[in-house]
């Protein structure tokens, strides 16, 4: 039987104007905002007394991509993971060394990465390319796990999208955006499959005891989830390309044959998620939001974490008057007057009884 590759979305590479690098820093302010959830997960929540002296602590953040946030997330967790041991007086000198692995796709610019490791770092560094949606790491090894504005991208559009005898079939759009119950029914179908395989993978790989700390792009329970302002906008980006499509400039069956592949879960259907594999806790799940300053900021943003999947199916041509009528799109819109929902989860690997 063919095995199902995870497709690989990488952000824009390099350091140039239009690259992840430049233009990350939104995420960057959410990592800020979670900070202090982390904190005191780590502070309350982390058992180091089952952890060895011996061993390194290791951290693993996947979906790193290029940095420079990854960063950020790494030496916050060190602090406040060193203030835990120092507040515990049978290890306060026990501090162990600290092992950080730097997870994505192979097509990841992990180049860029390596140049952009701090050089007055105080952990050792790996890179450990590969899908999420799979074991990584070697049983009971991470003390620590994280991922942020990764686990909206689906490890593949669904499938039945594409099918013109489905109802699910998306003729016309890019996501579930306005789309028929069917359309989104095969999202969250997807969602729910990949985020099964993701928590099965860490319950292997996170020790008993361990943290995952996990941000997503989502919404609210009482937000529908084509409703949110992150699917909303893959609606607009919808509308530009089939506006270029009557101009010639691409075809409508480019268009039908591509889907988006990004969902945006609920809080209710990540702690379903989760209660079903019950290998972990729940610590805390919080709302996290914080505005998009303009219309050409979250285009620009969009563009460099969305184009490498635009341009392979559309080539490259069109990006610049996409992005054009993209960021006209929103300028036209109300929807930045709707803040972004996103979401905060810490979970804890159960001690086996």
């Amino acid at each position: 039987m063919a095995i199902m590759v995870p497709e690989s979305f990488p952000m824009n590479a390099g350091e140039g104007p239009l690259s992840y690098t430049q233009n990350s820093y939104h995420q960057k302010e959410g990592l800020i905002t979670s900070k202090a959830i982390i904190d005191e997960a780590i502070a309350e929540r982390l058992d180091i007394k089952r952890f060895s002296t011996s061993c390194p602590f290791t951290i693993a953040d996947f979906g790193c991509s290029t940095g420079p946030n990854t960063f950020v997330l790494v030496q916050n967790v060190i602090e406040a993971v060193e203030a835990k041991y120092k507040q515990c007086p049978s290890l306060s000198s026990h501090v162990p060394e600290f092992q950080v692995y730097f997870n994505d796709h192979v097509s990841n610019d992990f180049n860029t990465l390596y140049k952009s490791i701090p050089f007055d770092k105080k952990y050792f560094v790996a890179g450990v390319p590969g899908s999420f949606f799979g074991r990584l790491f070697p049983k009971a090894s991470l003390n620590f796990a994280h991922s942020s504005y990764a686990l909206q991208w689906l490890s593949m559009a669904p499938t039945e999208l594409l099918d013109k005898e489905s109802p699910a079939w998306n003729k016309g759009r890019i996501t579930y955006a306005n789309a028929p119950e069917e359309v989104f029914k095969a999202y969250s179908a997807q969602f729910a499959k990949d985020m099964t395989s993701f928590l099965n993978a860490r319950a292997e790989e996170v020790v008993p005891g361990g943290l995952v700390a996990l941000l997503l792009v989502g919404t609210t329970d009482d937000v529908l989830s084509h409703q949110s302002v992150f699917v909303r906008l893959f609606g607009l980006m919808g509308s530009c390309l089939m506006e270029m499509a009557e101009l010639g400039l691409l075809s409508e069956t480019e268009i039908d044959s591509f889907n988006m592949p990004v969902y945006n879960t609920s809080p209710k259907e990540m702690k379903g998620l989760i209660e079903e594999n019950g290998c972990f806790s729940i610590e805390s799940m919080d709302p996290i939001v914080h505005e998009v300053p303009d219309a050409k900021t979250c285009s620009i943003h969009l563009r460099a974490g969305m184009e490498g999947v635009l341009k392979e199916h559309f080539g490259s041509e069109i990006m610049d008057e996409l992005f054009h009528r993209f960021t006209k799109k929103i300028e036209e819109s109300s929807i930045l007057s709707i803040l972004p929902n996103e979401l905060s989860v810490i979970l804890k690997r159960k001690v086996a009884n």
